[in-house]
């Protein structure tokens, strides 16, 4: 199958669910590349916009990602990791899922969620995964 990596500059959108719970965890995006190594690791792979180049999700943390299964959308331009996580949590400040806030009607943020770990204890300033 064909990934449309042409329709957003050679990138697409990575979801990355929870696959004992149905969680979104986290958005990413990939390249060919990122696809290709993380389907011959077996481990979630992604392009860094910020970095541009690829890294391991869990490279500096150890909280990598198993990919159980890979889907891909009906316009072919969105990918779907279903994963399990190894390590407490995801995300880079400290949470389980990086979408750890609800927004409100008023504009506010509630928390959904406790920190799952510190992350100054894992990430130095310029490393976040």
């Amino acid at each position: 199958m064909k990934i449309a990596f042409e329709k957003y500059n050679g990138l697409v959108p990575a979801i990355v669910q929870d696959h004992a719970t149905g969680d979104v965890l986290m958005l990413g995006f990939m390249n060919a590349e990122a696809l290709a190594e993380t389907q011959r690791t077996g481990q979630a792979v992604f392009f860094s916009r910020s970095r541009n180049r690829l890294w391991r999700k869990g490279e500096s943390s150890g909280h990598f990602l198993k990919v159980l299964e890979l889907r891909v959308d009906c316009d072919s331009d969105t990918l779907l990791l279903r994963v399990q996580h190894i390590g407490p949590g995801v995300c880079h400040e400290g949470y389980r899922s990086c979408f750890f806030r609800r927004l409100e009607d008023d504009g506010t943020a509630t928390l959904t969620e406790d920190r799952a770990f510190d992350p100054s204890k894992i990430y130095d300033a310029s490393s976040q995964s």
